[in-house]
């Protein structure tokens, strides 16, 4: 269930907007801190952000630019301001979306679902020089060849392309992939990279993975 933070000072339309989300098969979270408001805002850990304009204490634009220096979790301006300066300002400062109060609830959905939908996207697709690698699918690409991995061997890889030019521990990699419900032992998890390897060699790509001795992997 996707998590969406509603920051709006009105209890009214904050409880309105919540219960929209909620009949939707949203989480609805509210911010509640405005004090902190960009701490809260990082530590409610949402999927995608309402944000007023007008917020106490606060200018919704201007923390949209500091939440923007911490994370690309997505961000629809929902206000009642509808002067086209607003609007670009808001853009310019990295929101996904910018709807006007009084709003369509189903319009409103309808774009939250396709922000989502562009962000979970665009989050599981990521590129290590010429290749182009869907985590989400296991499968990497290099031209019109394609090469396709197992959900272990995925995790693994996507571990190493998280921290590349850092040494991976074992202990990371088994985390992980019991992280994933995937219970590995020693033994298996060099199993794993062992295969893992193998494909990438075979693919064009033999040194990808760097071994240290008594440290970890490395992604070269």
């Amino acid at each position: 269930m996707k998590k969406i933070l509603v920051i709006e000072d009105d209890v009214a339309i904050r409880q309105e907007l919540s219960e929209l989300l909620e009949n939707a098969s949203y989480e609805a979270a509210v911010l509640e801190d405005f004090v902190n408001a960009k701490n809260a805002i990082l530590a409610a850990g949402a999927d995608l952000i309402l944000l007023d304009i007008n917020i106490p204490g606060l200018n919704g634009e201007l923390l949209l630019r500091e939440i923007r220096k911490e994370t690309d979790v997505p961000v629809v301006m929902v206000t009642s301001r509808d002067s086209e300066a607003d609007e670009v300002l808001s853009m310019s400062y990295g929101a996904d979306d910018y709807i006007t109060k009084p709003y369509n609830p189903t319009i409103l959905l309808l774009r939250i679902s396709a922000i989502l939908k562009r962000a979970e996207h665009t989050a599981s697709v990521c590129h290590y020089k010429d290749l182009c690698i869907n985590s989400a699918k296991g499968v990497l690409k290099k031209g019109e060849e394609e090469l396709f991995l197992t959900k272990n061997e995925m995790i693994i890889l996507q571990v190493l392309l998280d921290k590349q030019g850092v040494i991976v521990s074992r202990d990371e990699l088994m985390t992980a992939l019991w992280d994933n419900n995937e219970f590995v032992n020693d033994n298996a998890l060099t199993v794993n990279i062992s295969r893992l390897r193998a494909k990438l060699a075979e693919f064009g790509y033999e040194d990808m993975i760097e071994t240290r001795k008594k440290q970890g992997y490395l992604l070269v």
